[in-house]
């Protein structure tokens, strides 16, 4: 009989990361902030919902539209058509994502797996230069691809993050990843808006929305460019189970996804803490990606003064990513977050009553939603860290994805369906603050320590 050999593996720590690593991991904010920024959250939504009542029968440059697409014969109106996209397009990743972490954590090529994600997305993106005329199916087909692919590649991205710092360094290596991605983000952004200020007249719509098109292709541009760095830089760190090998990556992940599914239970204040971001981050989320289109459709701002605004968020959050890392440092992360989510409650009330048509107090606004929007999102993903079981940080980042960014479902939904119901945008975004109220009980309910140490890792000094 053959003897049967056991493969070995090497169970020494794995050597600490270097300044090149993390600047790698960081560079790759930078590549995918792009999408967030000059996509999501500043020319998709209004080109989209233009391409959508295009479709419906409306006057390119009309004021108001009551018309109805009917995707696969549904009956939707031209203004919820971008809100529900996305709202599936987070359906949909519920179910790929954490197999995506799953696959991750089985793997010997980490950075495989975030390149494929990564050039999938931005191929899409850039495919969207062939969205003309009325095509919304196409513009929504390629946006569920890019979303799709963006919140992949997010996850393989995450999981390194554990294995770049201890747990006192973590918040400060999130925070600054988060900052420079708004840094790039903002730089893009402030690109396009000098071509747009360039070559828009004012009085052409189709001048406008062809602009506006090609901006989105320079962000799968710029994504897939720099995806090239961390691809280089970053280093392959396996887990004992990728070390271990002897099977088929995709069935081991898939079969590893439900140990995990039957195991999760013993770990059930990591799955409140999950709960609590889920539901603030679905909030936090879907404002960002809904932001233009309530300056277009309910304010009657300017694209530019859009622009503007967003500028202004990008640069002032790379600053208050910063600041909140910092102030985390002596009150600690979890205090820190429950502070920005009283802050993101006061921006919600005051996003309520902004005037229409009036530039000024649409840009204060923006500015203070800078100074919160990087901290709370940088160091809800550094605490989540120190509540993952080591080896499987892909898999819970999996499901930490799916609220993350761009990936918000509740929100949007929910925002489509008052608009849908009641044809105002404002009442629509009341109805966020449930998100921002019962986040905040949330997490506050969650003893963090207690936590930390229930999934077997050492909680920072402070919290």
């Amino acid at each position: 009989m053959a003897e049967t050999v056991t493969p070995t593996v090497d169970d020494t720590p794995p050597p600490a990361s270097t300044r090149r690593e993390r600047s790698g991991w960081y560079i790759y904010d930078w590549a995918n902030s792009a999408f967030q920024t000059t996509v999501i959250t500043v020319f998709l939504g209004p080109f989209l919902t233009t391409v959508a009542e295009l479709a419906a029968g409306c006057e390119l440059g009309a004021d108001t539209c009551n018309g109805y697409v009917y995707p696969l014969g549904i009956k939707v109106a031209a203004g919820s058509y971008y809100p529900y996209l996305i709202s599936l397009s987070v359906f949909l990743t519920v179910f790929v994502l954490p197999v995506i972490g799953a696959i991750a954590d089985r793997s010997a090529h980490k950075k495989r797996l975030l390149g494929g994600a990564a050039f999938t997305g931005a191929g899409a993106t850039i495919l969207m230069a062939f969205v003309t005329g009325d095509r919304y199916l196409l513009g929504g087909a390629l946006f569920l691809i890019a979303n799709i692919s963006f919140g992949a590649a997010i996850v393989v991205y995450n999981s390194f993050l554990p294995q770049l710092g201890g747990p006192d360094e973590r918040d400060g290596i999130s925070s600054r990843g988060w900052a420079l991605g708004y840094l790039g983000g903002g730089l893009l952004l402030a690109l396009n808006l000098v071509a747009i200020t360039l070559l828009d007249k004012g009085d052409d719509p189709q001048r406008t929305l062809d602009l506006a098109r090609w901006s989105i292709v320079s962000a799968g541009v710029w994504w897939a460019l720099f995806t090239l760095v961390p691809l280089r830089w970053l280093r392959e760190r396996p887990s004992v189970a990728a070390l271990a090998g002897g099977g088929n990556v995709l069935i081991d992940g898939f079969r590893q996804l439900g140990r995990t599914m039957r195991e999760i239970k013993a770990y059930p204040l990591t799955l409140y803490f999950l709960l609590a971001f889920l539901v603030f981050n679905d909030g936090i989320q879907t404002v960002i990606t809904l932001a233009s289109q309530y300056g277009t459709e309910e304010l009657r701002l300017e694209q530019s003064t859009l622009i503007i605004t967003i500028l202004l968020v990008q640069f002032l959050a790379f600053g208050g990513a910063l600041t909140l890392g910092a102030l985390a440092k002596r009150i600690g992360a979890w205090k820190t977050v429950l502070l920005s989510l009283v802050l993101w409650t006061v921006v919600i009330l005051a996003a309520f009553r902004l005037p229409a048509e009036a530039p000024v107090p649409f840009m204060i606004l923006g500015a203070a939603i800078g100074l919160v929007l990087g901290g709370s999102q940088a160091l809800s993903r550094s605490l989540f860290s120190q509540l993952i079981p080591a080896g499987k940080e892909g898999e819970y980042y999996g499901f930490y994805e799916i609220s993350d960014k761009g990936t918000s479902w509740l929100g949007p939904l929910a925002f489509g369906l008052v608009f849908q119901l009641t044809a105002s945008y404002r009442v629509g975004l009341v109805s966020l603050l449930i998100f921002f109220v019962v986040g905040f009980l949330l997490l506050l309910a969650v003893p963090m320590r207690r936590a930390i140490i229930a999934a077997g890792n050492t909680p920072p000094r402070v919290l």
